[in-house]
């Protein structure tokens, strides 16, 4: 196992404060926006708008605004077009949200494997010390195996 290090850094407390801030501000901006829990039934019912939805949306409220007698009595343009404004801004917002959420994942995923990494290489260090009987190796070992639960013992059967 060869130890590799893609990433090399730490975030000081003072930038941990400042994005949990950011965030909290972010959070409070949203707030009277943000009303809708939807369960995982209803995620699945509702009409969804991607990009192609998006422009054939767009493309819809523009005739509609141009030629209002098109549109049928029972649908209320203005609240149509204030639901197309919302979404648009949360949709281009969601997009800069999952490109943040992105680089966090990857990150988190080079650092995490990292981590874990370095870990294995030491546990298996320590417990190459615990069979060799190094002092005080044994408990630490004893601790840290827990995190592998033994299978068990297998039991061929011959048929």
């Amino acid at each position: 196992m060869s130890l590799s290090n893609k990433i090399s850094t730490e975030i000081t407390p003072e930038q941990s404060a400042a994005i949990t801030a950011a965030f909290e501000a972010l959070k409070t901006a949203l707030a009277p926006v943000l009303l809708i829990n939807l369960t995982a039934e209803e995620r699945m019912e509702s009409l969804k708008m991607g990009d192609k939805t998006i422009a054939f949306v767009n493309k819809t409220m523009e005739y509609a605004t141009q030629s209002p007698s098109l549109v049928p009595g029972y649908v209320d343009l203005t609240e149509a077009k204030k639901d197309h404004k919302l979404a648009s801004y949360i949709y281009a917002l969601y997009q800069q949200i999952s490109t943040l959420s992105r680089g966090l994942e990857d990150t988190g995923m080079v650092a995490g494997s990292e981590a874990y990494e370095a870990a294995l290489v030491i546990y298996y260090s320590i417990k190459g010390a615990s069979r060799s009987n190094v002092t005080g190796t044994q408990a630490i070992y004893d601790d840290l195996k827990q995190r592998f639960p033994s299978r068990g013992k297998r039991i061929d059967i011959q048929v």
